[in-house]
């Protein structure tokens, strides 16, 4: 984008202090230069109410060497600062790759994953879960696990649902919760990523919830007798601040 494109950007986000947390993707934002980066993030961490600042990037799959010394300590510089990437299958955790992940790790940069489901690519639970334990072993947190997008000329490569799902089911609780990434919908229209799964919630009275765990074996789980979960504290915590504006689109 053009100077006074971004410039216009970042004066929305000042405007609108409802936003806390800010993306920058792409294209993709590891292959400006860091002198140019470093504007873009300066900027950004001027605006009081910016909370966090996320970059999304394939560059630690693809091109881990861009990931160097330089690079991390002018991101750190801007913290907090959060890269999610884009690791689809385990042959592509490189030792080049893992090490540009690990360096960012190094400078306080959180790393997390978001994969996409490929049918006949990684649509198999031993490709999955060597996908997820390798991301930890390299200091990657999953993230999300997308269902692939409605996009044209991509139908071949989408699962269907009830797979997705019946794959997700051979993760949960046979492999570490951190290596547990949520399965979404990016729904069409901008609906937002909608959380799928299995369900593990069979029954739910006053009484007791009857659940399944990852072996099917089924469990009661009592209610407890006191079910009002209001916290009285909250009212001093909280005292004097404004509550979340949950609005969406412009004021």
């Amino acid at each position: 984008p053009k100077r006074d494109e971004l410039e216009a950007a970042f004066e929305y986000i000042e405007k609108e202090t409802r936003i806390r947390d800010v993306l920058i993707s792409g294209g993709d934002p590891l292959l400006l230069s860091n002198r140019r980066l470093d504007q873009v993030l300066g900027r950004l961490r001027r605006i009081e109410h910016v909370d966090i600042i996320r970059i999304g990037s394939r560059v630690p799959v693809v091109l881990p060497m861009r990931i160097d010394d330089e690079l991390c300590e002018m991101l750190a510089a801007h913290h907090p600062v959060f890269v999610n990437t884009h690791f689809n299958h385990p042959v592509e955790l490189t030792e080049d790759s893992r090490r540009a992940c690990e360096r960012l790790v190094d400078h306080g940069i959180p790393v997390g994953n978001q994969a996409v489901l490929l049918r006949g690519i990684n649509s198999s639970v031993p490709c999955l879960r060597e996908l997820m334990r390798g991301l930890i072993r390299s200091r990657v947190r999953p993230y999300y696990l997308f269902q692939g997008d409605t996009v044209m000329g991509t139908d071949h490569l989408r699962t269907s649902v009830d797979s997705a799902i019946e794959l997700y089911d051979g993760l949960r609780g046979w492999m570490s919760g951190m290596a547990m990434p949520q399965l979404v919908i990016d729904a069409p229209g901008g609906g937002g990523k909608i959380p799928i799964g299995p369900q593990y919630l069979l029954s739910m009275d006053d009484e007791q919830v009857r659940l399944r765990n990852y072996r099917g074996l089924e469990v009661s789980y009592p209610q407890p007798l006191e079910k009002d979960p209001t916290v009285s504290y909250d009212q001093v915590y909280f005292a004097g601040r404004e509550p979340d504006d949950d609005r969406e689109g412009g004021v």
